[in-house]
């Protein structure tokens, strides 16, 4: 997947560091006792999820901005974004002093809208995607002359979400391999430059939602493609269309793209809530994702810690919740099942008292009967449980056959 035909000059990074330090702040880097334990190696996590504004997206955002002339910076700024970056745009614009308009995609994330309103945007909701945010984004810019922050096609934004490798290169200088989730590519593609130029010989992997992958495709077709759809609880990765910039940087940076299922994705968020205490939104889990699930091929990378980028945390309560709900599902801590009983005095305390044996929570419990198929004798009974995981799951399903229920699962 590497291709030297795009250099990216690495000054434009070292640069862009002066300026970044004007807005956003240096990130911890932690070492995940979780993912190093599973894999028996270290990996450390880069937590932008804890960054000014709860993403990497600010680093570009201050760049760019801060490189506008006065005559620029009259005229305003437009962007286009999902959320993240929109609150990028908006911090360093207020920091400049700049007039800064947002466009969204119908059905951003609210608490990405309100805290864009909060730094001092105005915000436009424009179509179903972040391209359709985009297009309106041009458009303003066309009529009144106001500077478009690209959200990552551009240098200088690539140059200001590089700094993140740069720091990396800083507290983890025998680093082997960077994962790191990947949308449009600034970020995978900034970092992947910064270390490229500083050290030789460390992988790059960039991990995108299945759902929502539009580097494989483009790589593969060598030009940027559009997706036709996305459906992906990763709003911040799900964009339709690498940029043309992104790409090259990413054929010349990058060794591997890979993709993760749904379930992986709230599998991790809800490790990195429960192992690690770090509260990460879905995109930001995804390169964690890709180590926890296994996407990742080990025996191909090289000696050294693996550095696990946490692009972001700004994650709507409302979908915190049903994220970690599903996943506990995922994960084989919630159990649903249908069990048929004697519709006979005692019998629903039966089952209960044989779930409550076999160490499972009740959730919740209905009654059906007149379920096609039931005898009139019988009833059948829908149970949610709260298990301890998969093997304990089928330890309840077994537990209840052996007892003489019959169970759908």
């Amino acid at each position: 997947m590497s291709d030297p035909g795009q250099e990216f000059d690495p000054e434009l990074i070292a640069g862009a560091r002066a300026l970044v330090d004007q807005v956003a702040v240096t990130t911890p880097l932690i070492e995940s006792r979780w993912l190093s334990g599973r894999l028996d190696r270290p990996v450390l996590l880069k937590c932008e999820n804890l960054q000014r504004t709860g993403s990497f997206k600010v680093r570009g955002s201050a760049v760019r901005i801060a490189r506008l002339d006065d005559e620029a910076r009259a005229r305003g700024v437009v962007a286009a974004s999902a959320g993240n970056h929109a609150q990028g745009v908006a911090l360093a614009a207020r920091q400049h002093g700049i007039d800064c308009t947002v466009f969204m995609p119908e059905g951003a994330p609210i608490n990405k809208e309100r805290a864009t309103r909060n730094y001092g945007a105005e915000v436009v909701f424009a179509g179903a995607t972040l391209e359709d945010a985009l297009a309106a984004a041009e458009a303003r810019a066309a009529e009144t002359g106001a500077t478009l922050v690209h959200p990552f096609d551009h240098a200088d934004i690539v140059a200001g979400q590089g700094t993140v490798g740069l720091e990396i290169l800083d507290q983890c200088p025998e680093v082997g391999t960077v994962v790191v989730p990947t949308g449009g590519g600034g970020l995978v593609g900034g970092i992947a430059a910064a270390v490229r130029h500083a050290r030789e010989g460390v992988r790059m992997i960039g991990v995108q939602a299945a759902a929502a992958a539009a580097f494989p495709a483009s790589l593969a077709a060598g030009h940027p493609i559009r997706l036709t759809e996305m459906a992906t609880m990763a709003d911040g990765i799900a964009v339709g269309r690498p940029g043309e910039l992104t790409l090259a940087l990413v054929q010349s940076y990058v060794q591997e793209i890979v993709t993760v299922a749904e379930e992986s994705l709230s599998r991790a968020l809800l490790a990195l809530v429960e192992r690690e205490k770090l509260v990460v939104e879905p995109s930001g889990a995804a390169a964690a994702a890709a180590l926890a699930d296994g996407t990742i091929d080990l025996d191909s990378l090289p000696e050294g810690p693996i550095v696990v980028v946490l692009s972001g945390g700004n994650v709507d309560p409302l979908l915190l919740g049903k994220v970690i709900r599903h996943g506990l599902a995922a994960a084989g801590r919630y159990l649903s099942l249908d069990v048929t009983i004697p519709d006979l005095p005692g019998g629903l305390a039966r089952l209960l008292a044989e779930v409550a044996d076999a160490g499972a929570n009740v959730l919740e419990v209905v009654h059906e009967r007149t379920t096609p198929g039931l005898h009139l004798d019988e009833v059948e009974v829908h149970l949610q449980l709260e298990t301890r995981g998969d093997e304990h799951a089928a330890a309840v399903l077994e537990r209840l056959r052996q007892h003489g229920f019959v169970t759908g699962h």
